[in-house]
């Protein structure tokens, strides 16, 4: 090899970045190998809970924060320095992507996504144009700074799954009960399906922009699903959930599906494609093995309100998810669901330095 072809300074440095995450123990334990700990990261820990966060959120929208570069790399990083947790998640909001294809959508404070006109209609499918890689190029440009600040730490990249997302557009916000959503899903299976199956493609996109800018692995976030019962699943949403999953399989990059309540549905988030599935606080762990079956790794499942619990009341529930997850094929330590705005940052801190040292006693001598 001449001079003119070795690998330069940062390309080394980059390749052997590359191989210290790939075999961390977040990644190992997502690809079902021995871990020398049990990894822990938080959902919504980029954000929320945190002071700093707050004060530098002052003044700056949730959806223009997310498509500013500088805030989105210093948010990521600010849960990894203070809780020194085992993977950052990317911060970005779930309509990040429906924005961005021009869908007339804000983030209200105390109420969440709210949709200027709901789509409920045939035409208003032809609102819902592709997802180009352009539409997002602070992604893109995030991700690369967030890569190169990381190093080892592997970064989480996310989107809303098909389902989720389209219960925010047909309702026009949040909803208890999606009766608009159902309604459409029940009297209309043909539009519905457009509708999901324009909503996959767009999620699948997003997520490619992610995994191609550096992201080591993906979460679906399914957050509403669990209003549904197994069978409205397998026929209505199942198919473009796959349809995500199987969009990114090429990448090689682990895939995570997550959703709230969905104990019922724990085989069926399996079933459509996911390397890992999450698990809320509804099911104990080993026991959430048997209805997903063989073959995934498990992420969860501590109740976030534990968190406000005095310190030997969470290690006691942290100590009965450890004991539930022994055995397992792979598992990643995390809350039942997101962090709460008013937790503790300190409660967070002390259970991954817990979760660490009681699974590092109970592990095998893994070279990592």
């Amino acid at each position: 090899m001449s001079a003119n072809e070795r690998p330069s300074g940062q390309q080394q440095t980059g390749r052997a970045a590359a191989r210290a995450t790939a075999d961390s123990a977040f990644l190992r334990a997502c690809r079902r190998e021995p871990v020398p700990h049990t990894p822990v990261w938080f959902m919504r820990q980029a954000g929320r809970s945190l002071p700093e966060y707050r004060k530098l959120r002052e003044g700056t929208a949730m959806l223009e924060s997310c498509m500013r570069p500088d805030l989105v790399t210093e948010i990521t990083l600010q849960p990894v320095r203070r809780h020194r947790v085992d993977a950052a998640i990317y911060f970005s909001d779930i309509v990040v992507p429906l924005k961005a294809i021009g869908i007339d959508l804000d983030i209200k404070p105390g109420v969440g996504p709210v949709v200027e006109r709901p789509i409920r209609t045939r035409a208003d499918l032809e609102r819902l144009r592709p997802l180009d890689p352009d539409d997002v190029k602070y992604v893109t440009e995030a991700i690369g700074a967030l890569v190169g600040e990381l190093g080892a730490t592997p970064l989480i990249g996310f989107a809303g799954a098909p389902f989720t997302l389209a219960s925010y557009l047909v309702e026009g916000g949040p909803s208890r009960n999606h009766e608009h959503t159902k309604a459409l899903m029940y009297g209309d299976p043909a539009l519905w399906a457009a509708l999901l199956d324009r909503l996959a493609d767009i999620t699948a996109a997003f997520l490619k922009v992610q995994i191609e800018a550096g992201a080591s692995a993906v979460q679906l976030f399914d957050s509403w699903v669990g209003a549904l019962a197994p069978a409205d699943y397998r026929r209505s949403v199942l198919p473009a959930s796959t349809k995500v999953f199987d969009a990114v399989a090429g990448y090689g990059v682990p895939r995570i599906h997550f959703g709230v309540g969905t104990g019922e549905l724990l085989g069926l988030l399996g079933e459509a494609g996911a390397d890992v599935v999450g698990v809320d606080w509804r099911v104990p762990l080993n026991e959430a093995a048997r209805r997903v079956g063989p073959g995934k790794a498990l992420q969860g499942n501590l109740d976030p309100a534990v968190l406000f619990a005095p310190r030997t009341a969470v290690e006691a529930k942290a100590e009965e998810v450890l004991e539930a997850a022994q055995g397992l094929e792979g598992h990643i330590f995390n809350l039942g669901h997101g962090v709460l705005p008013s937790t503790d940052p300190d409660a967070l801190t002390r259970l991954v330095e817990y979760v660490h040292t009681r699974s590092a006693s109970r592990a095998p001598s893994v070279k990592v």
